[in-house]
């Protein structure tokens, strides 16, 4: 059998990448030439994993945060053997395609996260990387360590640019998570061109200051040096290792290399052809001899097959089948067998008692209830858990040591956190959620954007969640921010009214397995809904009849959160005028807009056309709902400073405008 240098190997990722961009004339050819033999030496001298099943819950994680080089990350799968063939390559960047332009965790097998936007993918790995200290602090035992795995993130200078690479390095070195390893890809040159104009921090200097150890100056072509430097990463686990990696974009083309005309473009065939030559790669497109073939195998030394990480759960399971089938449950993302009847408990109790209290109250209270219930419900803060007040008389802290660390102090760093969130999620084992004031949504926004593109179970607790929190001015009041979440695809919104609708938010986006739930509180009380068990069973229907009268109504009043309240007394000021209303509680459109066509047409009959909507926010949103007939009573502006009460009538949130509004409808 021919054998093969680690260059020759290297060589099979960059002319994978280079060929899979020529055909598909767009991408980015730059980093995977830069970076493969980085990638060579980690993936097939480190890197515990399974190409048979890519899902083995013990298996390292690696995140390419750097997620525009996605064929690197292709070409890996490719040669280790996952389900991504050659033609897969081939159609790079094609439609319904498995090798997208950036890589998708439900598009392409043995990739554990989506990655694209800058840096977020080094706050998911910190997440992944949170997500198994936890479990081993939880699982393991002295004599049979079951989650005992890495977390590898590749990394360039913009990624280090980002902001939120700041915030997430940060926290890790906090957190002291030893088995956390970023390379950084330092080739001085982003899409502007060289970074000497722009990016000229210190940076291995800034790592240390975060509490990293740092491996400076690692030439990342010199397959031993790049060994030397892991092997010195692997001897201690007290804090996570940022190895900083010399390397020469578009290694290799004797035209580009360097240059930033190699980040995100095709070589084209004169280069392409150069580039062969000088790295004396005598195939053709897309060939691969199968002797490379072979000596990727054949050096996977880092490759376990899963079954004898089995053979060590079936002794942990013999010795401790409590935690073996509370590990199992929570891996496969299962909640406890009785959970729901639990949580319909609690939910019927509170219809009976009838709090009068904030909705972020009421949150804290379902938290309360269901957290001990959930071991794998992990709650954070960013710097607001009093006010937010995500905390409970369960929380410990995840920079303790205590086996059910549970909760998290972000400080305030609110991209971090949901990027990190999930993160956590997508280790698996974890329901995660955080939490800010609402209008600081914007600064967390893109991560939400990446909960839904992903699909991931993260719950966002949003609290403060209009000009209701008064004094603290327009600067901290959300308008446009409920319409802007709203309008993300695949992510549910809730904005209850009442304790009530708060618990059944709670429990719909913890049953939820498909994607994130953003869940949004007051900070003012919130009176008690009356409603029948038909109703309350509603409720997770996203939209409901909290009250109506007899017969097809006059008017239809449609209203969210704290203006619930208001349309149920305005309804009752225009019924004692002889005017048949009825009022609909929507907390989630998402969720009701789901819901067959029955069903909403029985909740907003089409022939009702007299249609008033209720929410203190921007009013454009609600006109789906009260078509161009009806009117919003919204805020399109933005707030004030004032107490609450004097706020909501100063921006017309009082009975006689809607009673008008209602009224002056044709």
């Amino acid at each position: 059998m021919t054998t093969h240098s680690r260059r020759d190997l290297a060589n099979a990722i960059r002319f994978l990448a280079i060929d899979a961009v020529q055909a598909a004339n767009s991408g980015h050819p730059g980093m995977p030439m830069g970076m493969a033999d980085i990638a060579e030496v980690l993936w097939n001298d480190y890197l515990t994993h399974n190409p048979n099943n890519p899902k083995w819950f013990n298996r390292d994680r690696f995140i390419l945060s750097n997620g525009h080089g996605s064929m690197l990350q292709y070409a890996l799968l490719h040669l280790s053997g996952y389900d991504l063939s050659i033609e897969d390559l081939k159609r790079f960047r094609q439609l319904e395609s498995k090798t997208p332009g950036h890589p998708e965790n439900f598009m392409t097998p043995g990739v554990e996260t989506t990655t694209g936007p800058l840096g977020q993918g080094l706050a998911n790995a910190v997440g992944m990387a949170l997500g198994e200290k936890l479990l081993a602090q939880r699982f393991n035992r002295p004599e049979l360590s079951i989650v005992d795995h890495r977390t590898w993130v590749f990394m360039g200078d913009g990624c280090l640019m980002e902001g939120i690479s700041h915030e997430a390095a940060s926290l890790a070195g906090t957190w002291g998570l030893g088995k956390l390893v970023a390379f950084w890809d330092d080739n001085k040159i982003s899409i502007d061109g060289n970074t000497d104009g722009w990016f000229t921090d210190d940076t291995p200097a800034r790592f240390e200051a975060y509490g990293w150890r740092v491996i400076r100056n690692v030439n990342g072509h010199d397959a031993v040096e790049i060994k030397t430097a892991i092997d010195t990463a692997l001897k201690h686990d007290d804090k996570p290792t940022l190895i900083c990696c010399r390397t020469t974009i578009g290694f290799g083309s004797p035209a580009k290399a360097g240059k930033e005309s190699s980040h995100g473009a095709p070589l084209g065939k004169d280069e392409i052809a150069a580039t062969r030559a000088a790295l004396e790669w005598p195939y053709g497109d897309f060939e691969i001899p199968e002797s490379i073939y072979d000596g990727w195998r054949s050096r996977s030394t880092g490759l376990v097959r899963e079954d004898q990480w089995n053979r060590l759960f079936d002794a942990y399971a013999a010795r401790y089948p409590d935690e073996a089938a509370e590990l199992t449950r929570r891996s496969h993302g299962e909640l406890p067998d009785d959970f729901l009847a639990q949580a319909n408990a609690y939910i019927a109790k509170l219809q009976a008692d009838g709090p009068t209290i904030a909705s972020r109250k009421a949150s804290q209270m379902a938290i309360e209830t269901f957290a001990p219930l959930l071991p794998e419900l992990i709650g954070g803060s960013a710097d607001l858990a009093h006010s937010n007040l995500t905390l409970w008389k369960g929380s410990k802290s995840v920079a303790t040591d205590d086996p059910n660390a549970n909760y998290i102090y972000y400080g305030v760093r609110e991209f971090a956190m949901t990027a990190i969130s999930n993160g956590l999620q997508l280790h698996g084992g974890f329901i995660p959620y955080d939490a800010t004031f609402l209008v600081f949504s914007d600064y967390a926004r893109n991560a939400v954007r990446m909960s839904a593109l992903m699909g991931a179970h993260a719950i966002h607790v949003y609290t403060h969640d209009s000009i209701g929190l008064g004094e603290d001015g327009p600067t901290h009041q959300p308008v446009e921010h409920l319409a802007s979440l709203r309008y993300i695809p695949d992510n549910d919104v809730w904005r209850p009214c009442d304790a009530v609708e708060s618990a059944v938010s709670w429990r719909a986006a913890i049953e939820r397995k498909d994607g994130p739930s953003c869940l949004i509180f007051s900070r003012q009380n919130l009176m008690h809904q009356p409603r029948n068990d038909e109703q309350v069973k509603q409720i997770a229907l996203g939209g409901y009849v909290l009250r109506d009268s007899e017969g097809t109504p006059d008017a239809i009043l449609i209203a969210t959160g704290s203006e619930v309240g208001l349309a149920t007394q305005a309804a009752d000021a225009l019924s004692a005028e002889g005017l048949k209303v009825r009022v609909v509680s929507m907390p989630s459109s998402d969720v009701f807009d789901r819901q067959p066509f029955e069903y909403r047409e029985s909740v907003l009959p089409n022939a009702v056309r007299k249609r008033v909507a209720i929410e203190a926010g921007v009013t454009g949103f609600w006109r789906k709902y009260v078509g161009l007939d009806g009117d919003v009573i919204g805020i399109d502006g933005f707030g004030a400073s004032a107490p609450a009460e004097a706020l909501f009538p100063h921006f017309g949130f009082t009975v006689e405008r809607v009673v008008s509004a209602v009224k002056n409808l044709a």
